[in-house]
This record gives C-alpha cells, sequence and structure tokens, in this order.
C-alpha cells in the first residue's frame, strides 16, 4: 500500500493572468502528480468559497493563505494515509475545514488536493486518468457509469462577463452533434470558428477574443450573435440542424434585478415570462439546443415558467441555479427546475462531492455536462473527468488558447488511445 509522504502548493497565473493554486504530492515509492485549479469569473452567490488574501499583491486576488492552508494545516493530516482512499481524504479535508462553504481553507485549497490525489492514484495504479474516475465513481457512490468521449461545446462568441462588449447573453455555442467522432467534432467546430473570424472581419467587426477565446464584437442583438454563426457554419459546408447545433448561456443573474431581466444591448425590460417567451421564440427560430442559466439563480418562478415552456424541447441547464452542490441540486429536481446540471468541480470543492452530485443527476435523469472555468490554467483534469464518468457533453470553450485547446487535445489523444469509446 502506498503512502503520501510529500503535498506542496504553490502560487501560480490562471489565464487571466491572476493567482490560482498548483500542488503536487508524491508517495513513498517516488511517483508524483501535480494539478493546478480554475477560477471563475460570472460565480454563483452560493459556491463554496475561493479563498483569496485580499492585499495589495495582485489587487488583492493572490491565493497565497489558500497555499499555506495547504502546506501548513492540510499536509501534516495527509502524511502517511493510502490516495487511493479518495472519498476517505475529501471528507477528511471537508471535516478539517468544518465550515459549509469552506470558507476557512478555501475551496480552492480543498479541491487542489482533492485532484491531486486523483492523478497520483491513477498513476500508483498504473492507469490513465479517465480510467481511474470510472473506478472512484463506483467506489464513492456503488453505481456504474459507461465511459464515453464528450460531445464539445465550444464557446465561439463572448458577451456578458466574459467580454468588453455590449451582448447580454454571455456565450454562443456551437455543438458538432452530428460529427461521428471527436476528431470530426474539432474539425468542423474549427472551421465554423475561423469562418466565423472572416465574417467578422468582412463586415469590420472586431475578432478580438473574450475571456475563453470566443469571438467579442459589439452587435445590434442577441440574435444578430446567432445569424452570424449560422452564417459561418455554412460557409463551412455544414448543415445547421444537423451537422451544428446552438447553445446559449444566458448567465441571467448577471442582467437581473428587482425581478427584471434588462438586455441592455437591445433596451429590453422584461419580467420572468416574458424573458422565457423570449428565449423560447430563439428556440423555435434557430438550431438551439441547450440554454444554460436562462432565469436568474434564485428565480425559481421563472425557472418553472422557462422549463414548463421550451423543457421538452431544450436542454435546460443550471449552473448558477445549483452550483454543483448535491443538497441545491436535490432541491432543484423536488422543485422541477431545469432538466440539466453544468458541472464545475470548483464550485463544490472536492472530487468526492462533485461524484455525488453527477451520481444524483443520472439517478433523475438529468444530463450532465463538465465545464471548465473563465480563469483556466493549462491542466486537463476535466477532459478525464468528461470521459471517466460518461458525461456525455464538456464545455471548455472556443477552439483557441492553450487553457482551452489543452483540454482538446488531450481528448483527442485519449480517442486515439481508446478507439472503443463511443462518442456523447
Amino acid at each position: 500500500m502506498s503512502k503520501i509522504t510529500s503535498i506542496k502548493a504553490i502560487q501560480v497565473l490562471d489565464s487571466r493572468g491572476l493567482p490560482t493554486i498548483a500542488c503536487r504530492i508524491t508517495l513513498d515509492n517516488a511517483l508524483t502528480a501535480g494539478v493546478m485549479v480554475p477560477s471563475g469569473a460570472s460565480t454563483g452567490a452560493k459556491e463554496a468559497i475561493e479563498l483569496r488574501d485580499g492585499l495589495d499583491a495582485y489587487m488583492g486576488k493572490g491565493v497565497l493563505k489558500a497555499v499555506r492552508n495547504i502546506n501548513e494545516i492540510i499536509s501534516p493530516v495527509l502524511l502517511g494515509l493510502n490516495p487511493l482512499e479518495q472519498k476517505k481524504i475529501d471528507y477528511q479535508l471537508i471535516k478539517l475545514d468544518g465550515t459549509e462553504d469552506k470558507s476557512n481553507l478555501g475551496a480552492n485549497a480543498i479541491l487542489a488536493v482533492s485532484l491531486a490525489v486523483c492523478r497520483v492514484a491513477a498513476k500508483d495504479m498504473d492507469k490513465s486518468l479517465h480510467k481511474y474516475f470510472a473506478d472512484i465513481f463506483k467506489d464513492i457512490t456503488g453505481n456504474s457509469v459507461e465511459p464515453s468521449l464528450p460531445i464539445p461545446m465550444l464557446n465561439i462568441l463572448n458577451g456578458g462577463e466574459h467580454a468588453d462588449n455590449n451582448i447580454d447573453i454571455q456565450e454562443f455555442m456551437v455543438i458538432p452533434k452530428g460529427a461521428k467522432d471527436f476528431k470530426q467534432a474539432m474539425r468542423w467546430s474549427s472551421e465554423v470558428y475561423w469562418n466565423l473570424k472572416t465574417i467578422l472581419k468582412e463586415q469590420c467587426l472586431s475578432s478580438a477574443v473574450g475571456d475563453e477565446g470566443g469571438f467579442a464584437p459589439n452587435l445590434k442583438s442577441n440574435e444578430e450573435a446567432i445569424k452570424l454563426i449560422l452564417e459561418a457554419v455554412k460557409k463551412s459546408n455544414l448543415e445547421p440542424g444537423k451537422d451544428i447545433f446552438l447553445a446559449l448561456d444566458c448567465a441571467a443573474s448577471e442582467f437581473y434585478k428587482d425581478g427584471i431581466y434588462t438586455l441592455a444591448g437591445e433596451k429590453k425590460s422584461l419580467d420572468s415570462e416574458s424573458f422565457a417567451n423570449y428565449l423560447e421564440y430563439l428556440v423555435d427560430n434557430y438550431p438551439i439546443i441547450s440554454i444554460e442559466d436562462g432565469m436568474d439563480e434564485d428565480d425559481f418562478e421563472g425557472w418553472k415558467v422557462l422549463t414548463e415552456k421550451i423543457g421538452s424541447k431544450c436542454q435546460l441547464v443550471g449552473d448558477d441555479l445549483f452550483v454543483t452542490n448535491k443538497k441545491i441540486f436535490k432541491e432543484g429536481i423536488d422543485q422541477g427546475l431545469g432538466n440539466s446540471i453544468l458541472i464545475k468541480f470548483n464550485q463544490i470543492g472536492s472530487i468526492t462531492e462533485t461524484i455525488e452530485t453527477i451520481d444524483l443527476a443520472n439517478r433523475n435523469n438529468y444530463q450532465t455536462i463538465i465545464s471548465h472555468r473563465s480563469g483556466e490554467t493549462e491542466d486537463t483534469t476535466i477532459s478525464d473527468l468528461a470521459v471517466g464518468l460518461g458525461a456525455g457533453q464538456i464545455k471548455t470553450g472556443a477552439p483557441c488558447r492553450s487553457d482551452r485547446v489543452a483540454k482538446y487535445n488531450r481528448l483527442l489523444w485519449i480517442e486515439d488511445e481508446c478507439p472503443d469509446l463511443k462518442i456523447g
């Protein structure tokens, strides 16, 4: 039985040039593995707390306190433990923190250690990380999953908190659902992306990119963004609604206040039912098959209206609504809110809790989407997570910028190494 002999964390930088945590674990057999944790910009109010220093350095965004928590508090407790006992270690970390929102040690500190334990344990078992994730899913939940390659959801046009432009909806994504394999999915998506850039240039619109690599032009409306993407799909000799479908991340909490959804770019102020009607119009007129955070995270009545209107014809994804939290998610399931959940492991802070939330989704026929954050690193753990747990979908930005492309490239390698894996 291998044992943990060293846990070391340092402060590194994410894709926005802001601090995050890297953590490395070494075993008594000299095997070592490391990870880096992501950070979000558009965050749900109920997410576990990402511990920041609040000092002058890095405009208060430093994570040296969280790093010290790993090196000085967490490390002594875990030394000598068996890295294969993921659930035991994660719950020991949660107990050590002692708060509901992980604000004592920091969700970023706990997650860094939790992920590093997974990686080094997979090495110790001489298994690919995605195969190890499938193993620990069964260990943690008692249920089995069927590994598969995920269909990518690529954010190729950015608005909201992810860009400095006048588009209210945060993400406009392409889903290459008609692709026969992951290689074809990425080829199609990249061609659409570059044809969109050509179209933007032809129309003298900005082709600068936002946080997640998507283009960020100023446009007259959200509908104009959709039409530009469909033009790029056709320019790529692909068929909308057959080869390529669309998805939106409204991030509605960012433009909701006092019961009103304000689309400033379109000079519209809508109540919940009117905004649901607006989204229904888009779904009925364009090949949109997924909408994330279509209502504010606390507008439960709005979510019920939206689910009733379009839940049978569109994937309605809770991100800020559910924040990868099993307890909050269960309450949403009981109320019939949405039909899908976005999974961001830094929203909850440990792999065990992430897996328990996915298991709850599986048992209640909710779809799962494994997701990056806007502040990313070159870490590719979510690619293996999506495959190993058979999530079916992954959302990790445009085919641009190495912090996003690294995840896609990892999936291409997995497909090459495991030709029997199906997509979707």
